[in-house]
């Protein structure tokens, strides 16, 4: 901890007396909370920050206002873009004018206004 102590005691200070994190080493300290198995707390307990100052770096690099370093261990997933899928021709009308009762090799054709007593019974007749 002694060389981590020496290397904050090299950060400049501004006139209110916080440190002037460079963004260069603002990037760093952020892409190191990207290692696995590290986490933000102990990323900014190492460098004597309050975690969500680290918390807000990491939203900026998000956005693209901190460029990372590559770090030994920092991973990433894998991202495969594909070609987008022409859209399917639509599908025909599911709400036909004809109900079809079948039964084996039998089909009868009806409206579809016929009532549902009428599909019933002819349902019956058919022995559905």
């Amino acid at each position: 901890m002694g060389a981590l102590s020496e290397f904050l005691a090299r950060v400049p200070r501004r006139t209110d007396g916080k440190r002037n994190w460079p963004p260069e080493l603002k990037a760093r300290i952020v892409a190191e909370t990207l290692i696995e198995g590290e986490t933000v707390n102990a990323v900014a307990k190492r460098y004597e920050l309050i975690p969500s100052t680290v918390s807000d770096w990491r939203r900026m690099a998000r956005q693209g206002k901190l460029v990372l370093p590559n770090l030994e261990g920092m991973d990433f997933v894998p991202v495969e873009i594909e070609a987008p899928t022409p859209v399917a021709e639509p599908l025909p009308n599911p709400f036909s004018s004809t109900l079809d009762v079948i039964k084996g090799d039998v089909i009868v054709r009806l409206d579809a206004a016929t009532p549902a007593a009428r599909i019933a019974e002819i349902a019956r007749a058919i022995g559905t």
